[in-house]
């Protein structure tokens, strides 16, 4: 008997599909060896030796495993094909090999899971790769020795349960100082002008239009036009972009008066075509994805968590049944590479002929390169296996998300493929006294790829016949006011396109990492998915980077993931860049350790017992304010918002003895509990209210409420009004016309009072 072991069931089951009898297909449910949870678990003094023990949740497979494993006469280790599933595999041989001496070991790997590609690996056995291994090993024991040992620095200078990590670390530090620079930012205004244009004659013109004229809303200059988002067509669209031949940078134009005076100028003269330019353009298909690029898109397109989007593209990967039989429909998803298979291109190309035509074809297949530092070149993008299996064929076989997923995939792959699109782009200059205009228009000529991926860009903007020196008619002269607005919080997407483009963590790591700042709560989102610091994070990144610069700074830790690619490919060793990296870091720690105060912030008032000034510290539940001068005073005392949030609490009643109720905290969040408390047990959840009406019921007030899939706003008259709000709240945003937040939902930003419309 031959035994195939991989990492997940899902796994084994579809793999088992493809295999004789003779061999059994197991699970070994992830990793099964690991450092101790308890402890350090590396000699530092030995070289950096770990201490590997069986996972507590393992023991019990590893036993089966040992078991099996007395049975064969062979084992296959068929673990995922990188770092992590190399030490899967080194760690199942360490276990099992000294239960049955005689037993042969072959490792395996392949990029999808189908019948021909687990053939052709059974008949391609190597042996484990050991430099694949230790660079695995030299990662996690890098991170061990950092967040074993920065971390309890944390408890003592801020507050216990605090952690710290090389990735995560440099994570959390992009982010702050993303914030720290849309607070400092200083809102200029400018403004730019347009003017709608129509042919003076031929009014059947006006049919074609394709160009919306801009909405322009609350302008304040005299007689510049306003118009309305119910606006009809009426025209075409010219931006002025030069005065007296001189090119209109963003923010030249700023004031009101020279915007009325530059409108009243154009409203005298006649507005003529100065220059036409007519070319085309060729637009290429991107490349195939990647794991950041998938994260990206599937976070832009539909709101997916890096997290999502990983355990989505792993059932792909894994198996879906389709038609009764389970079937891998993408290669592997951790992966920074690029290629595709000459098998892969070759069924890509023989689809696209027989489906939509040789013209939709490039003339030779494409090759993309690679962009992210330290790609492995031998593996494959994320691509469907069998491209003859569309999105639209087997949807009836996958759920919501997995079926927009592939979708995704399948058709970014086919794209990749394909021809590119042509465009035909016009360039119309008008003159209008010493004011220059422009128009665009752009006319698509062959949707080459664009057939199959990216529609919703593919946007034509048509521009009637002109000729020099035609005299057009001016219907509109629009100025916008406009004002520069401070860079965007990074969503989960942009993080990860920036980590990666600094040379910051790889496929794998991407998103434990955006998951586990969130977990700590050093970072939230916002209603729009939008990354931002909560105050605890900010006050471990300051003292990270004041204390301990080289753990945030980005080429340091970019040098520290170079040098881990360098140990798997062979060309260092991994002791000797664990040395280099800790010797310095744990003599800092322990002068750090010494030097560096409690972290507390200093308040401007004294303690009403000993006089001395108060502080306000972080708790384990929350802020609040104590003395200085503890232990020797130990007066402490509820902060702002706790002493809002008890008020509002004492203010009701216990329905069950008429008691005050108070506000309590235990391990899972704040409640109100009965003062009465042993005597009455009374309990209610404590009610994150947004001062808005029950749209439904008009009697309840919407709350924030939690689900496993994160929070909702729902009425807190349930079960009597089941009313559940669409969006999330936008909580610096007020309607303009009741003056209640904002809802935001993909459609927009809207009011809830259904008399407002907005």
């Amino acid at each position: 008997m031959r035994l195939v072991i991989v990492e997940s069931p899902t796994k084994a089951r579809t793999i088992g599909r493809f295999l004789e009898k003779e061999y059994q297909v197991l699970s070994s449910f992830g990793h099964v060896r690991d450092l101790p949870q308890d402890r350090l678990g590396v000699d530092v003094k030995a070289d950096f030796t770990p201490e590997y023990i069986i996972s507590p949740k393992a023991t019990k497979n590893v036993r089966i495993l040992q078991r099996e494993s007395k049975k064969a006469q062979e084992i296959i280790l068929a673990t995922d094909e990188d770092r992590e599933g190399e030490a899967i595999a080194y760690h199942l041989k360490e276990l099992l090999a000294p239960k049955n001496k005689k037993l042969i070991f072959k490792r395996i790997t392949f990029h999808e899971i189908t019948p021909p590609a687990i053939k052709k690996a059974l008949i391609e056995p190597r042996e484990i790769d050991l430099n694949l291994f230790d660079a695995q090993q030299a990662r996690r024991i890098l991170d061990r020795l950092v967040g074993y040992q920065l971390s309890p620095f944390l408890w003592k200078k801020v507050r216990k349960g605090l952690s710290a990590g090389r990735v995560q670390s440099v994570a959390v530090r992009l982010i702050v100082e993303r914030e720290r620079e849309r607070e400092n930012f200083k809102a200029e205004e400018y403004w730019k002008i347009r003017v709608v244009w129509n042919k003076k004659k031929k009014e059947e013109d006006k049919k074609t239009f394709l160009t919306k004229v801009e909405i322009i809303k609350n302008q304040k200059a005299g007689d510049v036009a306003n118009l309305n988002r119910e606006t009809a067509e009426i025209g075409y669209v010219a931006l002025l972009n030069k005065i007296k031949g001189k090119k209109i940078a963003r923010l030249d134009l700023k004031k009101e008066e020279e915007i009325k005076i530059i409108t009243a100028d154009l409203a005298q003269v006649e507005m003529k075509v100065s220059h036409i330019e007519q070319k085309k353009t060729l637009r290429s298909p991107a490349p195939p994805f990647r794991t950041s690029t998938l994260q990206q898109e599937a976070g832009r397109r539909f709101g997916f968590p890096a997290k999502r989007t990983m355990r989505v593209a792993q059932q792909l990967y894994e198996g879906i049944k389709v038609d009764g039989k389970r079937v891998g429909l993408i290669t592997y998803m951790r992966t920074d590479s690029l290629n595709i298979s000459s098998l892969a291109v070759s069924s890509i190309q023989k689809y696209v002929s027989q489906n939509l035509g040789q013209k939709y074809l490039p003339d030779k297949p494409r090759f993309f390169r690679q962009k992210a530092k330290g790609a492995q070149e031998a593996h494959e993008a994320i691509r469907p296996t069998y491209v003859e299996k569309d999105p639209e064929k087997i949807k009836q076989a996958l759920t919501g998300e997995q079926y927009r997923l592939y979708r995704l995939i399948w058709e970014r792959t086919v794209a990749s493929q394909m021809a590119n699109a042509e465009i035909n782009n016009t360039i119309v200059n008008f003159t209008a006294g010493f004011y220059e205009l422009q128009s665009r228009g752009s006319q698509i000529a062959f949707d080459g790829f664009f057939r199959i991926f990216g529609k919703e860009v593919l946007k034509e903007e048509l521009l009637p016949e002109l000729v020099q020196q035609e005299t057009v008619k001016k219907e509109k002269i629009l100025g916008e006011q406009k004002f520069t607005e401070p860079p965007g919080r990074y969503t989960e997407a942009t993080l990860i396109k920036t980590l990666e483009e600094n040379g910051i963590g790889r496929p794998s790591t991407y998103a434990p990492t955006i998951s586990t700042v969130q977990e700590r709560s050093y970072v939230s989102k916002d209603e729009r998915g939008g990354l931002f610091p909560e105050e605890i994070g900010c006050v471990v990144n300051d003292i990270l980077v004041e204390h301990f610069p080289n753990i945030v700074e980005i080429p340091f830790t970019a040098k520290m993931e170079k040098d881990l690619d360098e140990i798997a490919q062979g060309k260092k060793k991994w002791i000797p860049v664990i040395r280099e990296f800790y010797d310095p870091f744990k003599e800092n720690l322990d002068r750090k350790t010494k030097e560096v105060a409690k972290f507390q912030k200093i308040l401007d008032r004294n303690c009403p017992e000993c006089g001395k000034v108060m502080v306000e510290k972080f708790g384990k539940f929350g802020n609040f304010y104590a003395c200085s001068g503890y232990p020797e005073c130990k007066y402490t005392e509820a902060n702002e918002e706790e002493k809002k949030l008890q008020a509002e609490a004492g203010q009701e009643k216990c329905p069950e003895c008429g008691s005050p109720l108070v506000l309590r905290q235990s391990r899972f969040g704040r409640f109100m509990g009965c003062s009465n408390y042993p005597k009455c047990k009374f309990i209610k959840k404590f009610e994150k209210k947004l001062g808005i009406k029950c749209p439904e019921c008009g009697k309840g007030e919407l709350v924030e409420k939690r689900s496993r899939r994160g929070p909702f706003y729902a009425c807190n008259q349930y079960p009597k009004c089941k009313y559940i709000a669409k969006g999330k709240p936008v909580m610096d945003k007020k309607c303009p016309k009741c003056g209640q937040v904002l809802f935001h939902t993909k459609d927009g930003d809207h009011c809830l009072n259904v008399e407002c419309g907005i």
